[in-house]
């Protein structure tokens, strides 16, 4: 397959499992890299932790592996290392999600590697960065989400400690390691040097949370615990109307005296007049509004407030994203021709007006392209010697 888009060209030996660095790797073969899944004999867990049309192909799997190769490699073997080392030695990045110790002990440790390939960009990811105390601690996304304080936070706003259904950390780390490799390549494309780099998921939510949770509690001294009020509000939440739910933020001063003089509540007055007013009440407000949203349909929120550019939107469920009008418009589904049948995959949503992504192709069974892969460079190393040949024409 010609792979097209802003990284055709670019060769990613990828060690990762689970969804962390596979999400960082789907998103580099979508935008054209050529990406290189190397598997032991057992395959990657996540092939097995959800519903799929056959064994080994579960649906999270094939969403964050499409478009890769699947080459199995029993890497404690020394036949199984020297054909890493030679994907190795023609590679633009090597990212892989194994703890320090055990990558270097297989001999793919950052100075193993740059030694076969100096240019490499290679990329750890790991639960917790190897400069800390908690460095070989085991690391899923729930855990990760519990260091980070996110149960914390949702506590405060629904009153009972919980996780984020979504599995934010592994998704966020994963776009975290994408950028890092990126910039790491950026350089490498101005200076010709390859590098090590480290992301590690603890640290990627730390940081993520703290946006805008670190607050007052940046200063010194502190001015304030770290937490931005308005997204604790107990009464922050989607809207009860006459016949569903609703979310909609009035928020900015045009957007609250336009709500005002259309809907004319009686609680309404000065003292709510200005953001700040507002920001310092943020509670009492989401209350008196949620109050006055019972009093209209659904439909008729969404068609009184987006006259008024308030933002406000219907609170859809996932299956319904599948049939999304504006998603439809936008060509944000792409369908997949695989062995199993169609496969309906959210595409890129980054657009590009030169060298745009696509859904590289299907997911790989376990193994498939391990032949292919090493033909390939039994062949490259063929044309190597014959143009080191003396009398070998250029």
């Amino acid at each position: 397959m010609k792979h097209t888009g802003p990284l055709a060209d670019v060769r990613v030996v990828d060690l990762t499992a689970m969804v962390m660095g596979p999400y960082c790797t789907q998103i580099m073969a979508d935008m054209g890299a050529d990406v290189i899944k190397v598997e032991p004999p057992a395959g990657d867990n996540t092939r097995y932790i959800s519903v799929g049309p056959e064994p080994g192909m579960g649906g999270v799997f094939v969403n964050v592996n499409r478009g890769k190769r699947s080459v199995v490699l029993d890497l404690r073997t020394e036949e199984g290392a020297a054909v890493l080392r030679d994907l190795v030695a023609d590679a633009d990045v090597f990212i892989h999600s194994m703890r320090a110790t055990a990558i270097a002990d297989l001999g793919f440790g950052y100075e193993a590697v740059a030694e076969l390939n100096p240019s490499i960009v290679y990329t750890n990811c790991y639960g917790y960065g190897r400069g800390g105390p908690d460095s070989n601690l085991t690391a899923y996304d729930d855990t990760i989400q519990a260091e980070c304080g996110l149960p914390s936070v949702q506590e405060q706003l629904t009153g009972a400690s919980g996780y984020v259904a979504t599995i934010i950390a592994d998704k966020v780390a994963g776009m975290t390691a994408l950028y890092a490799t990126m910039m790491a390549l950026f350089h490498r494309e101005r200076t010709g040097e390859g590098q090590e780099v480290e992301v590690a998921m603890f640290e990627t939510m730390a940081a993520f949370m703290l946006v805008e949770h670190g607050n007052g509690a940046m200063f010194t001294p502190p001015l304030g615990a770290a937490v931005y009020p308005r997204v604790v509000a107990p009464n922050r939440k989607p809207y009860r109307t006459k016949d569903g739910r609703i979310s909609a933020l009035v928020y900015n001063d045009k957007q609250w005296a336009a709500f005002v003089d259309a809907v004319k509540p009686d609680w309404a007055g000065e003292h709510l007049a200005t953001l700040e007013q507002r920001a310092r009440r943020i509670d009492e407000v989401y209350a008196l509004l949620g109050r006055t949203f019972e009093e209209r349909t659904t439909r008729e929120w969404l068609d009184l407030l987006r006259s008024h550019d308030i933002p406000a939107a219907p609170v859809r469920t996932l299956d319904e994203l599948f049939e999304n009008p504006h998603l439809e418009q936008v060509g944000f589904f792409e369908d997949v021709d695989t062995p199993n049948g169609t496969v309906r995959f959210p595409g890129p949503p980054a657009w590009f007006s030169r060298t745009p992504g696509r859904v590289a192709g299907p997911a790989p069974r376990l193994g498939a392209h391990t032949d292919d892969v090493i033909e390939e460079m039994r062949l490259r190393s063929e044309l190597d010697t014959m143009s080191e040949r003396p009398g070998a024409r250029s």
